[in-house]
């Protein structure tokens, strides 16, 4: 039986997967005083992007101080890659209006990573993060082991708007079969 020249089996490799580290999921909890950007409130959501990957929550109506507690999950391939975080203001007959964003530097998560420290008292500091003119960050960071995962909760102050501060947490997600850290 021959194969059909159009027609081929996409495996793994084909996908980049053999390149996966694994998952990064990131809970956007909430927004806090996000910019003004319709009469009296904005219509917000949050869309982050990785590479060509590119995700985003639901459109909170009328609400400067939302609550999405949405998980986003993104592949990574290269930690050094940045995640882009940016707020919209939600419009129904006109381009949405930007709200802010901020730059994500995720190394410092991964660092903790490869710590591997499994059997760690729950609540164990790996690693801090200050904040610095380099990140977004509001206040000092803690990469922390809790229920078996290593987690990291984070204030991002939102740059190119006169307000505005994302509330989000990092999680990892090992796969089977990925390329370890």
């Amino acid at each position: 039986m021959q194969e059909h020249p159009s027609s081929s089996v996409v495996g793994p490799t084909d996908m980049g997967l053999d390149k996966l580290l694994g998952l990064l999921r990131i809970r956007i909890k909430r927004g806090l005083n996000l910019a003004v950007r319709d009469v009296r409130s904005s219509d917000p959501y949050v869309v982050v992007r990785m590479g060509t990957q590119r995700m985003k929550t639901r459109v909170i109506r009328k609400d400067v101080n939302p609550e999405w507690n949405e998980d986003l999950t993104l592949s990574v391939t290269n930690p050094e890659e940045p995640v882009f975080i940016e707020v919209y203001d939600h419009d129904t007959f006109s381009m949405d209006d930007s709200m802010g964003n901020a730059e994500l530097d995720i190394q410092p998560f991964v660092e903790a990573l490869k710590i591997h420290p499994k059997g760690l008292p729950n609540g164990t500091r790996i690693k801090t993060i200050q904040p610095s003119r380099s990140n977004c960050l509001v206040e000092e960071s803690s990469v922390v082991w809790r229920d078996g995962k290593i987690m990291q909760d984070m204030c991002l102050r939102l740059k190119n708007v006169e307000c505005g501060e994302l509330q989000l947490q990092l999680q990892w997600v090992d796969l089977p079969g990925s390329k370890a850290l």
